[in-house]
């Protein structure tokens, strides 16, 4: 389905340069931002149409619900509602653009609520504008003092940025409003890494483990990052041991497969790096990282052939992440 998109906004995208790297913002980050039935209900849609809206959502047949509703706002351009839904389905669609777009169109409608104007800033920091994304952070911040989702998010944005102490100020503020927040733990893990205070952030990584181990489907990010500072540390042994561990979360996770891969290059076992190597790529194919230790591991095998295409294939993927949108 085309989705067109204001020329004007295009025109800013372009001009930025900006472009969506989703797979920075992990899903689990993101808080719910579907339709629930009492929005539904309050939609202004006949019946068969809110129905079939409902049907849609729950069977994440997104672009039905999408067409649906951009038919309707057509009819209705001034229904902020119509608008907020529509830029939530986009959201969850993966279609920040046009989410952050129909957002701002009911914002100057209506204000938006708290959890819309949160998903206002989540697309932005997504598209890698967290200049836009802050001032919205900052309000949430402001009127919710007691809720630490806002400084988390706010320092999200400062360890892009690299302003780190202000990153761990704000992860710090997270975790004294809940000492439970295991993401909040995690980043001020790399903040203190960026920092290179490295037993600082082990001790962090592993209170981010321990409460991810307490979570009905732990994530495989803790103890990936704790691995890799390992590897970094040179200490082989501990992190295969979180690696392990965090491929038990998640058997298809690419960036483990490829740290995974990365330990048994550095330890000159070729045959099993090469077979990490190639499920990282199998289970992401734009993730250029692996294709570059992929072309070590040949090369250092003698297969100069296969090293150029792995390399080549590195340095594609690492230009087409710096183009911008068509």
């Amino acid at each position: 389905m085309s989705r067109k998109i204001p020329h004007a906004l295009w025109f800013v995208v372009l001009a930025t340069g900006f472009c969506a790297r989703a797979q920075d913002l992990r899903l689990e980050d993101v808080p719910t931002t579907g339709s629930g039935p009492s929005l539904y209900e309050k939609l202004p849609l006949e019946p068969a149409q809110r129905s079939a809206l409902e049907k849609a959502v729950k069977s994440r047949d997104y672009g039905q619900a999408e067409t649906l509703l951009l038919e309707e706002t057509r009819k209705n351009p001034k229904s902020a509602l119509l608008l907020t839904t529509l830029g939530s389905i986009f959201f969850l669609d993966g279609q920040y653009l046009q989410c952050a777009t129909a957002l701002k169109e009911a914002q100057a409608l209506a204000p938006l609520d708290d959890r819309y104007r949160l998903t206002l800033a989540l697309s932005y920091l997504i598209l890698d504008h967290g200049d836009w994304a802050r001032p919205e952070l900052e309000k949430l911040a402001s009127s919710n003092p007691d809720k630490p989702i806002y400084p988390y998010w706010l320092g999200r944005i400062d360890y892009r940025d690299m302003q780190l102490k202000s990153a761990v100020a704000n992860f710090q503020k997270a975790l004294r409003l809940d000492p439970h927040f295991m993401r909040a733990y995690e980043n001020l893990g790399l903040c203190y890494e960026a920092f290179g205070q490295n037993d600082d952030a082990i001790l962090i990584y592993q209170k981010a483990i321990e409460l991810n181990r307490q979570r009905p489907q732990p994530s495989p990010w803790p103890p990936l990052n704790l691995g890799t500072l390992l590897i970094k540390l040179a200490r082989y042994p501990d992190a295969q041991t979180s690696l392990q561990e965090s491929l038990r979360y998640d058997p298809r996770f690419s960036r483990a497969h490829y740290q995974m891969g990365l330990l048994l290059e550095k330890e000159k076992k070729d045959q099993e790096a090469l077979r990490e190597l190639n499920l990282a790529t199998e289970f992401d194919p734009t993730f250029p990282e692996p294709y570059y230790t992929l072309g070590d591991v040949y090369q250092r095998l003698g297969e100069k052939q296969k090293a150029d295409a792995a390399w080549a294939t590195f340095r594609k993927l690492k230009e087409e992440k710096k183009s911008p949108p068509h």
